[in-house]
């Protein structure tokens, strides 16, 4: 294969004074020289700036031997035996209630444990996708029977083994519980071992999964399991069919419970603890992040919420391909340089014939001084798209695009080593979406100079890359700034962003907490001001686990630009208990909090913006200062050549844009490969696209806050492409150096008095053309709502409803 350097930190976040470890494989690379650098531009195109780093030459570089290490992946459940183990000798049942994804597969372990000498257990789905039990006595060889009746994709069963070592009969349950299908043949069946085959075992219970070792101190399994598994049990003596179904309730009958080991997987459901029940369980953990807060085989609809009736969602849903900790051996720490300024910066392994970097943020000493402008790395969405497989896995995202995908060499590794887990945009072996992304392992993507495709109108940079042109321009314009992450905005709130004046967004900050939500809002509320400089943010609802440090949790719920829908009743988030999907869904929408939200999206070519009416209003002034009245704002740029693109956001009173906010300026002249976002439609029409549709545009926006703050939008992710564009002597770099000067200014803004907005200057040239309300003047009429009779979008009814509970 190509010569490969993967690696990962184990931190994002870092201050001076810590310590950092990095875990590297290598694939053909004998050794590799370790660096850390500041990572000045990540974006290679010749067009621009150019890729830059600097080394930090406080950190001396060293010479490390390569090696390759394992990634293990897919989830189970670790039980632990009982301290006197199990006592099996005398004959043992084993059973679950399982909705299995992908039967036909192969073998795959449902409930199994093993023994230090030799003996085994499984209850397991067979080659042929029926029902089997694996014996293997240390003494007597291996035996397996099954049932020999394929079983269904996405159907519930009750499934039990049952033997008896003093007769060798076995009893095998395979109870579909839709009645019809329960009708449609037997259920249950009687076959024949040889006597003699159980043992007293002492290792743990697997769910989902059957030990093959140890790896780095930890258990690996093997014939992973997917589908979800609810109710396991194991019985420490044969039982008859009666008995197994009466197990399969949510309680343990009182006169097998000295006999049973019991777990209701519908405790602690934010948690990775698996639960037992009284009798002879013991408590046990989940390993590589299984999915929780899934409807188990009793949920009857009634109820959306699993925090309202844990009860029905006493199932977890396994996937072979899960991943949380990659688990790998340190190669080397790293002490973070106690007086390295807050910056973006990069280990950068250099091999002969490969290298990376892993991208490492370091944000100011905690008693260290603060500048005034800080930027946060929108980590979260990093995340959200970590290995993400769309452009090997999705030949269509070429008819999205308009241009043929360009592979890179990540791309090509990944698609070749899946056991590095995807990203919330693709699913699992069994087609089930990934809801949750990990930072504990190589997010190959999420390195300097990689851009998601390259095209006839530039690179089409993406996400960390595309990032690095703020903190470029930032740079090349004298302007001091601490770096920060989503992460870390998460974890310390609205203390993170007090000791700032202004705060600068990533261009594509889409996912978001609602800890980070309050936390811009209450910035902005205390005389704070945000610099939204990107498209498409604030979208979906993002949720950290308490207990999982560097993962994130999405539920792709009823609406919004997807790649897979979550199961209905499988919309709140396991970690939080919070309802997932859209932001405006949830009542609380982007355009509230920074007065745009994600209009269209279009992958070909960008465009420009021209200035509007509200550009022309005396509280604007600052902002257009060395522009002209007629200027085309950003008809350049490195990405898809204009600053309006890839993902644009739409000022829209109705889903919230504050009524006072100035419309500044709106693209225009897109192609009808930008459309409007799903959201936004109650019904399908031929006409919502970008040369078609009025809402297709990109706007930006100013609006006062009650506190003297004040908030700058884009609504493009394309913006900061264009910065640097003649070295930075334009008008998309003049606008935003205004605004940013003005916002350092300690003057309080001070909101226009709501008796009725600013009048528009005389003679305005763009008056013809100045957007009222939420709509522009067009052939295709906005909708009215009954409720305001004002023009409003189909999700402003949503928004207006609220939070769903």
């Amino acid at each position: 294969m190509t010569p490969m350097v993967v690696a990962y930190a184990s931190q994002l976040s870092v201050a001076p004074g810590e310590r950092v470890s990095c875990m590297v494989s290598c694939f053909g690379v004998p050794e590799y020289e370790a660096r850390l650098v500041r990572v000045i531009c990540g974006d290679q195109n010749p067009a621009g700036p150019g890729f830059r780093c600097e080394p930090v030459a406080e950190v001396p570089a060293r010479r490390l031997p390569g090696r390759v290490q394992a990634v293990h992946a897919g989830s189970f459940a670790q039980l632990p035996a009982p301290a006197d183990g199990w006592q099996l000798s005398a004959g043992f049942t084993l059973q679950a209630t399982i909705w299995p994804t992908t039967p036909d597969k192969g073998q795959q372990a449902i409930v199994s444990v093993d023994s230090g000498h030799g003996g085994a257990l499984q209850l397991r789905i067979a080659a042929d996708g029926s029902l089997a039990l694996r014996i293997v006595h240390p003494d007597h060889g291996v035996h397996t029977v099954a049932t020999g009746v394929p079983m269904l994709v996405r159907e519930w069963y009750l499934v039990a083994a049952s033997y008896d070592p003093r007769t060798g009969e076995v009893l095998l349950v395979q109870e579909a519980l839709r009645p019809e299908l329960r009708a449609a043949g037997d259920t249950s069946f009687l076959l024949r071992l040889p006597t003699g085959l159980a043992a007293d075992l002492d290792g743990p219970v697997l769910l989902a999964g059957q030990s093959a070792g140890t790896c780095r101190d930890r258990l690996v399994a093997k014939h992973l399991y997917n589908g979800k598994i609810e109710r396991p049990r194991l019985v420490e003596r044969p039982v008859a069919v009666a008995d197994i179904r009466e197990l399969a309730t949510a309680e343990v009958p009182a006169e097998l419970r000295a006999v049973t080991a019991a777990w209701d997987l519908s405790q602690d459901i934010p948690t990775q603890l698996v639960r037992a029940l009284p009798g002879r369980a013991v408590d046990g953990l989940l390993v590589n992040l299984p999915t929780r807060a899934v409807k188990g085989s009793n949920w009857t609809g009634a109820e959306m919420a699993w925090r309202h009736r844990p009860q029905e969602y006493g199932a977890i849903h396994f996937h072979d391909d899960d991943l949380y900790d990659a688990g790998w051996e340190v190669d080397f720490e790293l002490e973070v340089p106690a007086t390295l300024a807050s910056g973006v910066y990069a280990l950068h392994l250099q091999g002969d014939e490969a290298e990376d970097y892993v991208p490492l943020f370091v944000r100011p000493a905690p008693d260290g001084p603060r500048a005034d402008v800080v930027f946060v790395a929108p980590t979260a969405s990093y995340l959200a798209y970590a290995n993400e497989h769309m452009v090997t896995d999705a030949p269509l995202v070429q008819l999205v695009t308009d241009q043929v995908s360009m592979l890179q060499p990540q791309d090509l590794f990944l698609a070749e080593h899946r056991e590095y887990g995807g990203s919330t945009y693709d699913t699992h072996s069994d087609g089930s979406g990934i809801c949750h992304s990990s930072r504990l392992r190589p997010i190959l993507n999420m390195r300097p100079q990689y851009a998601s495709w390259l095209g006839g109108s530039g690179s089409a940079l993406w996400q960390f890359a595309a990032d690095t042109h703020i903190t470029d321009w930032l740079a090349s314009t004298g302007t001091r700034f601490d770096v920060l992450t989503d992460e870390d905005l998460h974890a310390d709130g609205a203390e993170a962003l007090a000791p700032y004046r202004v705060v600068i967004t990533g261009t594509h900050p889409e996912y978001t907490s609602q800890r980070m939500r309050d936390a811009y809002e209450s910035h902005t509320r205390s005389g704070g001001r945000l610099m939204y400089l990107g498209g498409n943010g604030f979208y979906w609802r993002t949720s950290f686990p308490d207990d999982l440090p560097g993962v994130i949790e999405v539920r792709r719920t009823e609406s919004g630009t997807r790649t897979w829908a979550a199961e209905p009743g499988e919309y709140y988030h396991a970690s939080s208990g919070e309802y997932g999907g859209l932001w405006v869904r949830c009542g609380q929408s982007p355009q509230q909090l920074v007065g745009v939200g994600f209009a269209a999206q279009g992958f070909d070519v960008s465009s420009y913006y021209r200035r509007q009416a509200g550009s022309f209003d005396p509280r604007a002034e600052f902002v257009f200062r060395g522009v002209g009245t007629d200027e085309r704002i950003g008809d350049f740029g490195l990405i898809g050549g204009g600053a309006a693109g890839l993902e644009i956001d739409r000022h829209d009173v109705a889903l919230g844009s504050p009524p006072h906010a100035l419309l500044l300026a709106s693209s225009e002249q897109h192609t009808d490969t930008y459309m409007l976002t799903l959201e936004e439609l109650l019904a399908n029409r031929p006409t919502a696209t970008g040369t078609q549709d009025p809402l297709v545009r990109a706007d930006l926006v100013l609006f006062e806050t009650a506190g003297g703050g004040a908030v700058f939008s884009t609504g493009s992710i394309a913006w900061a492409g264009s910065l640097s564009h003649t070295g930075g002597d334009n008008n998309v770099a003049r606008i935003t150096h205004n605004v940013l000067m003005r916002f350092l200014d300690p003057e309080l803004f001070v909101p226009p008095h709501p008796a009725g907005a600013a009048p528009h200057r005389p003679g305005d040239p763009r008056a013809a053309t100045t957007h009222t309300d939420t709509h522009v003047f067009s052939a295709v009429p906005p909708r009215r709502d009954p409720a305001t009779s004002r023009s409003a979008s189909p999700t402003a009814s949503a928004l207006r409803q609220g939070n769903p509970q």
